[in-house]
């Protein structure tokens, strides 16, 4: 394996990006809430796929996201809203003023950094049974 490392930098790296675009985009036309929402689910579906299509089918390392369980994309979305509230809240509790591009980069953080963990969870290998 030992493309976890790899997977994890793509993944954040991209969200943040997406994320940036997304609360760019929407900037004049959203609440901060809706914003946060967009921003961090868009980011999080492109991450996923942006690993997917770079790590696994070009180099063919790394386990395939093509295949999970329905449960487990269930979910993912539900800690990209969860990311994506917290970075909002986060801002928030930083206080001063914010602009959509910067809360949109930080939802999708932080929506990236809590899908990573669940990927990181779901591939790990199990303890071996003890005797």
């Amino acid at each position: 394996m030992g493309v976890t490392s790899a997977s994890l930098i793509v993944v954040i790296v991209v969200a943040a990006a997406v994320g940036a675009i997304v609360g760019g985009i929407l900037g004049d036309y959203a609440p901060p809430v809706a914003i946060a929402l967009a921003a961090g689910i868009v980011a999080t579906v492109v991450a996923v796929l942006v690993r997917n299509k770079l790590v696994h089918r070009l180099s063919g390392a790394g386990p395939d996201e093509g295949r999970i369980p329905v449960v487990v994309a269930v979910f993912g979305i539900i800690g990209s809203i969860a990311g994506s509230l917290a970075g909002k809240e986060v801002l928030d509790q930083a206080g001063g003023a914010y602009t959509s591009v910067w809360l949109g980069t930080v939802a999708g953080l932080a929506s990236a950094v809590l899908v990573g963990l669940l990927m990181i969870t779901y591939h790990m290998n199990p303890e071996p049974q003890r005797q």
